[in-house]
């Protein structure tokens, strides 16, 4: 006699489990008003925590060197990190200009963006005299600890 689960063959619900493993489907649930039964494939993993480190992706199969035509032109100067982690705001609210734009010569103390967080919102000042030559992240991008914003030469 064949083993039965829920009035269901036990042959068939193996049958449906390997079709959840080689689809590669979350789950399977077959069922009626009275029962039914949920077939499982393996869980994805969590994504990653704000935090914390991206996975690394596999090396690249032999890639061609870049010319040094090709390559972009490394920006040098002093980096602007946030301080805290937040979302990033150029300027104190829509309708505004930018504190800062690429070109714009600052001043140690001038305010140069602004980051919210838990609706506090923060002015982040210049720790340096020069020129922004640029600025890395986009309005509205929301910015981890110490992550690099702008570039002031």
């Amino acid at each position: 006699m064949t083993k039965k689960i829920f009035d269901y063959e036990f042959d068939a619900i193996e049958k449906l489990a390997d079709i959840v493993k080689e689809k590669g489907l979350e789950e399977i649930t077959l069922g009626d008003s009275d029962k039914c039964i949920t077939i499982r494939g393996r869980a994805c993993p969590p994504p990653p925590m704000m935090g914390a480190p991206a996975p690394v992706p596999a090396p690249a199969a032999a890639t061609q060197p870049v010319s040094s035509e090709e390559q972009p032109a490394a920006v040098s100067g002093n980096v602007v990190k946030a301080p805290i982690v937040g979302t990033f705001y150029a300027a104190p609210s829509p309708n505004d200009e930018p504190y800062v734009t690429v070109g714009k010569t600052v001043k140690k103390g001038d305010v140069i963006f602004i980051i919210e967080s838990m609706k506090v919102m923060s002015e982040v000042t210049s720790d340096f005299d020069g020129v922004v030559k640029e600025i890395i992240v986009k309005n509205g991008d929301a910015l981890e600890f110490d992550q690099p914003v702008m570039i002031i030469g």
